[in-house]
């Protein structure tokens, strides 16, 4: 196994109870503010792309926005915000989707992905999949392929993972029954 992905996986730390009782909330701010963990989470996910025709990366609000703006660097493409309802400037579209309680809403500018274009969608972590899968649905409404879906984190029992399966899932690390 690539030694990176256990030392990526040994700086992620778990918090108990957060954002509420029973939930090990799996934070990330200790891997990012780690050069050396930063570094090789970007080149873990650069390495599975870097030879794939990907025109845009798109991240989800707002951990997303880390991880997708250093890739579309390193990957030469441009980078696209999707973001929760209400947040962007211009002329938008948007896809509303079930949360547990309720219902929600992110959006893209309308003329941030061309018919055609070829998207990665990435995120800090899948758990339920609710708002990737709005993501890539909102991806198709513009006219966009999703190459595929790429997290630090999976949390495979959430079930969010099976509900991506169709557009492909990429993960550095995965936590079960954690």
């Amino acid at each position: 196994m690539d030694k990176r992905i256990e030392s990526i996986r040994g700086k992620i730390r778990t918090i108990q109870d957060f954002p509420k009782q029973g939930v090990m909330f799996k934070d990330i701010t200790t891997l990012l503010k780690d050069r050396e963990g930063l570094k090789d989470t970007i080149d873990v996910i650069y390495e599975r792309y870097k030879d794939k025709k990907i025109d845009l990366v798109a991240g989800v609000e707002a951990r997303g926005f880390i991880l997708g703006g250093a890739l579309a660097y390193k990957l030469g493409t441009g980078f696209v915000l999707i973001r929760k309802r209400g947040k962007l400037p211009h002329k938008t579209e948007n896809h509303e989707y079930e949360l547990e309680y309720g219902k929600d809403s992110i959006e893209v500018h309308l003329d941030a992905i061309m018919k055609g274009d070829n998207v990665l969608l990435v995120d800090d972590l899948i758990a339920t999949g609710g708002t990737a899968l709005a993501a890539c649905k909102l991806i198709e409404k513009l006219g966009g392929n999703v190459v595929e879906t790429a997290f630090i984190v999976g949390l495979p029992e959430l079930g969010g993972m099976r509900r991506l399966n169709s557009y492909g899932i990429f993960t550095i690390v995965d936590f079960e029954g954690e």
